[in-house]
């Protein structure tokens, strides 16, 4: 039985990745391990490794990145600690198969990792654009490192083709996202303030806004720009959500606490709402205001309005549900305003969702049981991308990562075959018990 390891170190990562992870556990092909890091184990975020173990799934490894601070140099550090852990973890456990979602710095060091140990990996939301945000520097290089991609558009899975990789190794399946929103069973509108303790009587905003991590403008000053907007709506109520662990995310948080402290029957704080209680917040607030991926991906399935500020999102395909504006005061104030338009939210009604169908999670395993036999890497350049293609195939090969771009080999019944970018054979044998027969 294979066993398929999901790295996870957000709250909002989690909820993208457990309906994946309910079906590998259910299933009879794979076993599931679980690798846990980052946020997950800062009690400053509520320590989310519970709500994990909450829903049912056993932790094999937790690895702390001892990320005490937001600073640049905090999260270097971390993503240097977190290559040295979670490499340790992973020759622990030993996977066949790694999966990482999107483009964080704790995928980041877990992508690494693996790649060096020679561990296959899968990867999830690859071929990206997030213009304001470094990200983009993640994502794209976890992108080279993975043998399976998983992209959320067709325009994405063109854009991880263009990086290099072979085309059959790269599926458009949607987001696992879609999948959250159109199919779990959400709370009313009164369990939900029952649980977050907040009267959702009157109409409401959920904001979520996340540090800009390209920006020469300090977070907190766009934030701040984004709270003097919301002052000019004192009709609607406010939940607000923490930021992720990004630099500069603690000072982001402070003037959310200060902000909800002036106005408690107004404004409610959650640190971490969690999938079902965000997804059910989204569902019943007039509009989603901030910068997070969610309003782009998750938000359009509801036919809710998001107002996305600023550039952190920049590049990213949207919905037609979706204002973009400038992190200015009067430009936030203008969007809000025409979200709440009887206009636009009528028109919302009838948008769709461009990250998918909600049946993104059983195309992803009917994949990677198709690959369960040969979870490998085989490299193919763009220059003479079918040069390869006559090699003979076996359900126990293994392609090896590139060698130079030129050179492939295959392994099957432990014998070792070179074949030139022309599928032609070599006849190297001399070195061929380099190559070690049990990757």
């Amino acid at each position: 039985m294979k066993q398929i390891c999901i790295l996870t170190g957000t709250r909002a990562e989690y909820g993208l990745l457990k309906p994946l992870m309910h079906e590998i556990q259910q299933s009879k092909v794979f076993e599931l391990q679980i690798l846990v890091t980052g946020m997950h184990l800062m009690p400053y975020f509520g320590n989310t490794f519970e709500q994990i173990e909450a829903d049912g799934f056993t932790i094999n490894e937790k690895v702390d990145l001892h990320q005490v601070e937001d600073t640049k140099l905090a999260i270097s550090s971390a993503v240097g600690e977190g290559v040295k852990r979670i490499s340790l973890a992973l020759t622990n456990i030993n996977p066949d198969l790694l999966v990482i979602l999107g483009d964080r710095f704790e995928a980041f060091a877990g992508a690494t990792a693996a790649f060096i140990l020679n561990i296959p990996i899968a990867h999830i939301s690859g071929g990206d654009v997030t213009e304001g945000a470094i990200d983009d520097g993640f994502r794209h290089s976890i992108t080279k490192f993975s043998l399976l991609h998983f992209t959320s558009t067709e325009t994405y899975r063109k854009r991880v083709i263009q990086l290099g990789e072979a085309p059959e190794r790269v599926f458009n399946v949607g987001s696992t996202g879609v999948d959250n929103a159109l199919n779990l069973s959400l709370l009313t509108k009164n369990e939900l303030s029952q649980q977050i303790n907040f009267d959702l009587s009157k109409p409401y905003f959920l904001v979520t806004f996340h540090p800009i991590t390209l920006d020469s403008t300090p977070s907190e000053n766009q934030f701040q720009n984004l709270l003097t907007a919301l002052d000019n709506f004192k009709s609607y109520n406010l939940i607000i959500t923490y930021p992720n662990a990004d630099a500069d995310g603690q000072k982001i948080i402070q003037l959310i606490d200060k902000y909800g402290q002036m106005q408690p029957e107004r404004v409610k704080v959650v640190a971490n709402l969690g999938t079902l209680r965000y997804l059910s917040a989204i569902k019943y607030s007039v509009a989603v205001i901030g910068n997070s991926s969610s309003g782009i991906i998750e938000v359009p399935s509801f036919k809710v309005p998001t107002v996305n500020i600023g550039n952190r999102q920049k590049g990213r395909i949207k919905a037609e549900s979706i204002i973009d504006c400038e992190n200015i005061e009067l430009d936030i104030v203008n969007a809000i305003k025409k979200a709440v338009s009887a206009e636009f939210q009528l028109f919302c009604k009838n948008v769709e969702n461009v990250y998918g169908d909600g049946h993104s999670t059983e195309k992803i395993m009917e994949i990677l049981i198709n690959y369960k036999k040969k979870i490998a890497s085989r490299f193919i350049p763009i220059e003479g991308a079918n040069a390869l293609t006559d090699i003979p195939e076996s359900e126990e090969y293994i392609f090896s990562e590139k060698l130079d771009g030129h050179i492939a080999f295959v392994v099957v019944d432990d014998q070792v075959t070179i074949y030139n970018r022309s599928a032609n054979k070599l006849d190297l044998s001399h070195i061929t018990n380099a190559f070690p027969k049990d990757k």
